[in-house]
């Protein structure tokens, strides 16, 4: 049984933890499939050179002409923008493998990783252990039991835009974050798209008025079949017929695109079976440093965290890279304030608590919508719809949340982020500097002011 110092299952986050100060450490990479993991492969990073691509054509058919550009979108062409987002990709977890393959005190074994005992690790036909362990094992995309679903080819984000062909026709499961970027990339380069929400809104976990906004623009967009589910699917010829309820109408696509959540791998790892404590939906569960209820053994990112955010896990592993060589001195995470963002058309991006959450913790708050439409930049760019709403405490007169749904509404965010981290009233963010007139954050300073 080959004995390691380090274990490190998974090749995203998990991939960073390794530095200089690990050089005397027999370090062991467990990494099934890409390195880079989720973010850099199926994820974050080809998904948004994808949603600015699927921008620029919305820009030239919308935009445009509204403001006496004569601009038209004519059509994309679905190879090209596939390989230039896969050409530039591929490379870098190809060389980021041969790079740890590469180093004198890193073993790298690309297998499934499946646990035998605490701190015995089954790699293939082989049973490794360490000392120390860290479980980056990451999640995926959770598949709802519908009949018929696994014989007609269906896709998840993991393959989608790997796709050879653009699809005339897009049936998207799932009102979500996953469901609304990619959908509305297909939709923007072309393909028909439809919906099929079990609820009645898209991203019903936002803040209700940013919900409310981003709803409508979808609306305007988009065949969207709201309280709607699929009860069966089957193919016929080259078609893929959906079955849905209530209604009991058929929907028939060329591709379907299942966006309805994910869930984490510690299942597949094993877990459970050698003592690893897990909350309710299967999440590993860690303390402040990082530890898990096993002696020595870390855990970071997806598998740990239903927030399931790179900025999360990137910060994870600076936590443990620290805590794994000064194990005398160990750092804490902060999960206070986790900002979060959603590449749709329009964006939404947001930070704490939404006016919902306050008044079920029984909070006394004060909340403010403010339209871009209000400063001189959205009067400019005539925008009558993207809003920003703050939720704040009306005692401290802190932000408890901060919610934006409109063209750069992921930038906007973060001077509220920062002012929220070292505890600036309302009052300070407005008149403690200076706004650039007649720049776009000038909306901020007036949803501030108006609080």
């Amino acid at each position: 049984m080959p004995l390691h110092d380090l274990i490190i299952i998974g090749a995203g986050s998990g991939n960073s933890i390794i530095g200089p100060e690990h050089d005397d450490m027999d370090v062991a990479i467990v990494e099934r499939g890409l390195f880079g993991g989720t973010c850099m492969n199926v994820g974050c990073i080809p998904s948004k050179m994808l949603v600015y691509t699927a921008e620029i054509a919305e820009l030239a058919a919308n935009i445009g002409p509204k403001l006496g550009v004569h601009t038209t979108f004519a059509g994309a062409d679905w190879p090209a923008i596939r390989d230039r987002v896969f050409n530039r990709i591929d490379p870098i977890a190809a060389d980021g493998e041969q790079y740890r393959k590469g180093l004198d005190n890193v073993t790298v074994y690309q297998h499934d990783a499946v646990f035998t005992g605490p701190k015995q690790v089954q790699v293939g036909d082989e049973t490794i252990t360490a000392d120390k362990i860290v479980i980056a094992a990451g999640a995926r995309p959770w598949v709802p039991p519908i009949d018929g679903l696994d014989a007609v080819g269906f896709h998840t984000s993991d393959t989608i835009m790997r796709l050879d062909t653009l699809p005339r026709r897009l049936a998207v499961l799932g009102g979500g974050y996953i469901a609304t970027e990619l959908g509305n990339v297909f939709g923007m380069l072309g393909s028909e798209v439809t919906f099929i929400v079990r609820s009645d809104a898209m991203l019903r976990n936002e803040d209700e008025a940013i919900s409310a906004a981003f709803t409508d623009a979808y609306k305007q967009k988009f065949d969207i079949r709201f309280m709607s589910g699929v009860t069966a699917v089957r193919r016929e010829g080259d078609e893929i017929v959906l079955d849905l309820f209530p209604s009991h109408e058929e929907l028939r696509v060329d591709e379907v695109l299942v966006a309805t959540g994910r869930v984490p791998n510690g299942d597949q790892l094993n877990l459970a079976a050698h003592g690893f404590a897990l909350d309710e939906k299967g999440y590993l569960i860690t303390d402040s440093n990082l530890l898990t209820n096993i002696d020595g053994v870390f855990a970071l990112g997806d598998v740990t965290n239903p927030v399931q955010l790179k900025h999360v896990a990137n910060h994870e592993a600076k936590v443990v890279r620290h805590n794994l060589a000064n194990p005398d001195s160990m750092i804490e995470v902060n999960h206070e304030f986790i900002p979060h963002a959603v590449f749709g058309h329009p964006q939404v991006a947001s930070v704490g608590m939404t006016e919902r959450d306050a008044i079920t913790a029984g909070l006394d708050v004060t909340c403010h919508v403010q339209h871009y439409g209000s400063a001189a930049y959205g009067w400019a760019m005539e925008d009558t719809t993207s809003i920003v709403k703050l939720v704040m405490d009306s005692g401290s007169r802190r932000l408890l949340g901060a919610h934006i749904c409109g063209p750069q509404a992921s930038t906007l965010i973060q001077q509220l982020i920062q002012g929220m981290v070292f505890g600036q009233t309302v009052d300070q963010m407005a008149a403690g500097q200076y706004y650039i007139h007649p720049a776009l954050p000038e909306v901020i300073e007036q949803a501030l002011l108006e609080l």
